[in-house]
């Protein structure tokens, strides 16, 4: 897939979730080493990045970490596996010793609610000028 950053990060996100964006711009703010780029799912990219993974008839509707050439990640381990990178979150991977079919159950609770409690947006958000690098 072109324009795919093989020396980044790439972060498929809900893109009219408000939860979801406070949460892009929190790591934007925090990634230092610049090791992140953003796409969201609904975008072309994003939906060809999922098919090219072989998750596009999975319907993931939150969060997937893809390192390309070498792994992906979905739900709580997604989350874990970006809090490594980040200063002040790195401690989270502390919950990796927590089995998956533990985290995840949580995780899909509030994934499941986070409209209901954080709101959505009509269309996905629109990077600013400084910030517009980042994303895909």
């Amino acid at each position: 897939m072109k324009n795919i950053p093989q020396d980044k990060q790439i972060i498929l996100f809900d893109g009219v979730c408000n939860f979801c964006n406070d949460w892009v711009n929190y790591i934007i703010q925090k990634d230092q080493r610049d090791v992140f780029r953003f796409v969201a799912l609904q975008s072309e990219m994003g939906l060809g990045i999922q098919k090219r993974l072989g998750i596009l008839d999975r319907k993931i509707d939150s969060i997937v970490l893809y390192i390309p050439n070498q792994a992906y990640f979905i739900k709580s381990d997604a989350v874990l596996e970006i809090a490594k990178s980040l200063p002040y979150l790195s401690w989270l991977r502390l919950f990796k010793i927590i089995p998956t079919s533990l985290r995840n159950p949580i995780y899909d609770y509030i994934a499941k609610n986070r409209y209901k409690w954080f709101g959505k947006k009509e269309n996905c958000m629109l990077p600013t000028a400084e910030i517009r690098g980042k994303f895909l």
